[in-house]
Order: C-alpha cells, then sequence, then structure tokens
C-alpha cells in the first residue's frame, strides 16, 4: 500500500481561492461575483489582481444567480461565490430556471459545505447540496479533497462549457495530492489499489478514507481507494472495474446518505453490477453546532467508521 504523508494543513476554500487568481490570469473572460462573503470565500487576491472584473451583489444570492447567467451572454465566465448553503437551496429556482435550463456557463463556488462549517451548526450546515446539484440536467459536480485538488479543479472548471458546482470547505485539512496535478472532470483517482474492498470516498472523506486503508492493512485488508472528486458525471467505468475485483463497496462522504455518492455509486451497481454495498454518510438528519473532530466523530464520518464499513461489506460478501 502506498504511504500518504503530508508536511502542511489548509482549508479547500483557499485552494479555491489561488485557482480563482490562476484562472483569471489565464483567461481574461473570468469573472467573479459574491454575496458579501469575499474572506470567507478567499477572493481577496484575484479582486487585488483584477478589480474591475468583480461584482460584489451584497447578500442577495438570488440576484447574484440571475447576474451571473446574464454575463454569460457576453462571453464571460462568470464564478458566483458564497456558502454552499446559500449557493444551493436559498437559490435552487433561480439555478433551475435560469443557469441549468439554458445550460448557461456558470460556475456555483460554495464554501463551508457539510458537518465540518462546524460551530454555525444545522441552519448553515447543508448536507443535502450535492444531491439538489447532481440532479439538475447538465450540470457538474465537483467535490475535491485538499488544497492543490481543489486549486487545480477551480482551474479545470474555468476550461469546461457549461455549468458546474463546484463544492469545498473551511476546516484546515491535509494536503497530500500533487501540487502540479492536472485535474480531469469525470475521472476517478486512483488514491491506492487493493482486493478486498473498495472505498469510494469524496471531499474531506479521502484523507479518512486513506487513514482507514492503512488501519485496515494492519489486519491484513487489503483496501482499494479511489477519490471519486467528480460526483457528476461519474466515473462508472472506474468503479465497476474496481468492483469487479473486490466484490463489495464502502462509500464515504460528508453529505446525507441520501441523494449523495453513495446513491450515485449504487446506482451504478444496481443496474450493472450487484453487490454489497455500505454507507459512510450522515443517517438522514440535520447536524449540530460542535467543532469539526466533535461533529465528524459523532456522524459516524471518520476513518474508524470507515474501517468498520469495510469489514461489514467485507463480511457481507464472504456470505
Amino acid at each position: 500500500m502506498k504511504k500518504y504523508t503530508y508536511t502542511d494543513k489548509k482549508d479547500t476554500r483557499s485552494g479555491f481561492g489561488a485557482g480563482l487568481l490562476e484562472a483569471g490570469k489565464r483567461n481574461d473572460q473570468v469573472v467573479a461575483l459574491c454575496a458579501d462573503l469575499i474572506g470567507s470565500l478567499k477572493m481577496q487576491d484575484f479582486i487585488a489582481a483584477f478589480p474591475e472584473r468583480f461584482f460584489q451583489t451584497g447578500i442577495a444570492e438570488a440576484n447574484m444567480m440571475g447576474m451571473a447567467a446574464g454575463l454569460t451572454i457576453g462571453g464571460k465566465i462568470p464564478f458566483t461565490g458564497t456558502f454552499a448553503n446559500f449557493s444551493t437551496g436559498r437559490v435552487y429556482d433561480q439555478i433551475r430556471q435560469s443557469i441549468a435550463y439554458s445550460n448557461k456557463n456558470v460556475k456555483i463556488c460554495a464554501s463551508h459545505a457539510g458537518l465540518t462549517l462546524g460551530e454555525d451548526g444545522a441552519t448553515h450546515q447543508i448536507l443535502e447540496d450535492i444531491g439538489l446539484m447532481k440532479m439538475l440536467p447538465g450540470m457538474t459536480v465537483i467535490n475535491p479533497c485538499d488544497y492543490n485538488q481543489t486549486k487545480a479543479a477551480t482551474i479545470a472548471i474555468a476550461e469546461h462549457e457549461g455549468p458546474v458546482y463546484l463544492r469545498f470547505g473551511r476546516p484546515v485539512v491535509p494536503i497530500f495530492t500533487d501540487p502540479d496535478q492536472k485535474f480531469e472532470i469525470g475521472k476517478a483517482w486512483m488514491v491506492n489499489e487493493g482486493t478486498d474492498v473498495s472505498i469510494f470516498a469524496t471531499g474531506h472523506l479521502v484523507w479518512e478514507a486513506i487513514q482507514a486503508g492503512e488501519k485496515l492493512a494492519e489486519e491484513g485488508i487489503n483496501a482499494e481507494i479511489i477519490n471519486i472528486h467528480t460526483i457528476k458525471p461519474l466515473d462508472a467505468e472506474a468503479i465497476l472495474a474496481s468492483v469487479r475485483k473486490t466484490g463489495c463497496v464502502v462509500t464515504a462522504e460528508e453529505h446525507n446518505r441520501l441523494g449523495g455518492l453513495g446513491d450515485s455509486v449504487a446506482q451504478v451497481l444496481a443496474t450493472k453490477l450487484p453487490t454489497p454495498q455500505e454507507y459512510v454518510a450522515v443517517d438522514d438528519s440535520f447536524g449540530e453546532s460542535g467543532t469539526p473532530e466533535q461533529l465528524m466523530t459523532k456522524y459516524g464520518l471518520d476513518a474508524a467508521h470507515i474501517v468498520e464499513a469495510a469489514k461489514r461489506a467485507i463480511k457481507r460478501k464472504q456470505s
């Protein structure tokens, strides 16, 4: 098993900020809009470099989505920025009608997603955003795992034609992917090859899956770990190739178990290759206030719970 280590930690929202600046340097059609959360979305460097290409909409998220849709008509590539809760639930009608329905080239960039928003509590910890976005026809949905991958994904979506939902977070997490990586939309990343169980993880749960794989290896269990950073379009080919080797599956995500990565994987398996599957996800509930670490443990979104899920999946396969 390949060993992954890290020398630094950083929040994924900072990866977005760095990627937005780079995307702006590469293409002068890239513009940014923000709903009064410049610091939280790490947009300061882009604004300093390109003040004429930034629009502060204030706390008017629905209006921001309409503005972004309009900007695409003139050939601009707008990146909208606010919390995930406000990027999806608050403005779903505007996204559906003004962006997705007409396939506008808007990049919906959402920070502070999931339980790891922490102390802000259930009203802000949206856990259904991936489900909302992936159900929209033509919408690409991306959930990168660390600073470097978020930066690379932000650069990549500027070059992609069509609406995109890019999800990232607030907590400081290990940086373990290549700083010079080329991000391929819709192409899963093989973290570690294995033969006993497939662990498909996304976002913050990828690092937890790596730690779980190390613990499983100590017990003689060889886990295959794959980073599903693009939830739509899903890399069904990579999923099926892995499951044909291992015969059982764990999906791990910082999202409601209904409508997220787990359901997308289950749909592939149900129609192509029925396989025992275990979910590591929030079990159809809202969150609560607490530190990110406390919440990830309480709601079962850590390495220990991935280990337990892998053992259950293997047991089901053997029976």
